[in-house]
Order: structure tokens, then C-alpha cells, then sequence
């Protein structure tokens, strides 16, 4: 057991296997009113989480685990280990492969990034809006919501949530931006346990600040507002003012 919680040093992985675990919490959103703490997560994949980390994510109080990898990769991989009380939920927002487009090097990396969080906004509108959908209701709180790395998919999720929330673009950049220090780790532990692995490319290690401000900035450009986006991805009001209600202080 790592014997850490996570609510003391919400910026760090309580868990060894994991990378990107962190609380998305603290910031200040709309009329002055603080994120609540303790009620959203954010993650890597979770199904290195083993027996050893049993008490300390059951200590967490996390009742929905909302799942955003596509189906291969749950096939892959597998998935969060069963805990009683724990609900399950797979969404995959479809997104074309990055593979198809592949990022060159000498690009500005913030640029490809943002473009490739715009293409899954276009065409995964209904996973987002059903993620969204699941963090509004305060039923299934509190939530962690994880993909691969913890920072792309989820980064767009948790984003597009702070930004309903009224949470100001440089905070959710900052937030989304303490994944590159995960990555980091992620490299370095997979150079220990799999020397013979290819190094990963700069997109799926890197998260530059700058293209969080890019996406959520296109996007109003595009929708007028992220309310407007979520509506239009289906999120209702009712949704978006429960999310309000039990997300902020």
C-alpha cells in the first residue's frame, strides 16, 4: 500500500503503478466559488492498480470510474479491478486514429495537439456529452475519469467540465500542463521494466500548456461559449446547472 492520500498531495500519484493520478480540485470558478475537493479524479489507465493499492483507492471513496479508451485498449489492457461499490463505465468518443495524421517533427507540438482535441470534439460529441453527463450527477461522486495516459482524452474531459464550471483557461491549462511531468515518470518507468520498448513520440509524452488554451479558445470561437459546445453535444442545462450545484462551493 503506498500509504499516501491523494487529498494531501493532489498533484502526485498515491499509487506506484500509476502516473497521472492526480484531484482535479481547489481551483476557483464561477462568481469566486472553489472547485470542491474530493469529488472529481483524473488518471492513467487504472488497471495496473493491484491488490497492494486496494485500501488506498477504497480509502479514496470513489464510487464511478468512467473509462474513455477505445475497446481495443480495454481489451488490451484490461480494466479497474472489481471493488465492491465501484461502478463501471466504458465511453469511447469516437476519434480518428493519430496514426492517420501523424505529427512532424519541428511542428509546433501545442498546434498538433489542439488539432487532434478539435477532430475528437467534432466527432465524439456523443462520449464527451455523456461523460460530462456523468460527473453532473452527484449520484455517481465522486469520480475518476482516465484514458491511456490520463492526459489526452481525459485532459479534453476534465477541461471541457472546469470550463462549465467558470474555471479561468490559464488554471485548466495549468492543470492539464502537470501531465507532462507524468509522462516523464511513465518514460522512465517504462525504460526500467521494458528496455527493449521504442520510445514513445513527443505527442504522447508532452502537454503543453498552450494547447489547452488553443482548443477551449476554438472552440468558443466555434460554439460561442463551452456551454454552448456541451449543449450542442448534447449536455442539457439541468445537466450543466447539477454540475454547477455540487461541483462548486
Amino acid at each position: 500500500m503506498s500509504g499516501v492520500d491523494a487529498t494531501d498531495t493532489p498533484h502526485r500519484s498515491p499509487f506506484p503503478a500509476l502516473f497521472n493520478f492526480r484531484e482535479v480540485g481547489g481551483l476557483t470558478g464561477q462568481d469566486g466559488r472553489t472547485v470542491r475537493r474530493r469529488r472529481l479524479y483524473r488518471s492513467d489507465s487504472l488497471h495496473r492498480i493491484d491488490e497492494t493499492d486496494r485500501a488506498a483507492f477504497t480509502a479514496l471513496g470513489i464510487r464511478t470510474v468512467i473509462d474513455l479508451r477505445r475497446p481495443t485498449e480495454v481489451t488490451r489492457d484490461g480494466r479497474v479491478p472489481a471493488y465492491d461499490g465501484l461502478a463501471y463505465r466504458h465511453i469511447h468518443p469516437e476519434h480518428q486514429d493519430w496514426a492517420e495524421q501523424p505529427y512532424s517533427p519541428g511542428t509546433s507540438l501545442a498546434r498538433y495537439l489542439a488539432d487532434r482535441y478539435a477532430d475528437l470534439a467534432r466527432t465524439g460529441t456523443a462520449g464527451l456529452a455523456e461523460a460530462v453527463g456523468l460527473i453532473a450527477d452527484s449520484a455517481n461522486l465522486p469520480v475518476v475519469v482516465h484514458c491511456v495516459a490520463g492526459k489526452d482524452r481525459t485532459g479534453i474531459v476534465c477541461g471541457l467540465t472546469l470550463a462549465a464550471l467558470g474555471v479561468a483557461d490559464d488554471d485548466i491549462a495549468a492543470d492539464y500542463a502537470l501531465s507532462t511531468e507524468a509522462s516523464a515518470r511513465f518514460s522512465a518507468w517504462v525504460a526500467a521494466t521494458m528496455p527493449t520498448a521504442e520510445e514513445l513520440p513527443p505527442p504522447f509524452l508532452a502537454s503543453p500548456a498552450e494547447t489547452m488554451i488553443l482548443f477551449l479558445t476554438e472552440l468558443r470561437d466555434g460554439y460561442g461559449s463551452i456551454e454552448g459546445y456541451l449543449r450542442h453535444a448534447g449536455v442539457t442545462d439541468t445537466q450543466l446547472a447539477a454540475l454547477r450545484d455540487h461541483l462548486l462551493d
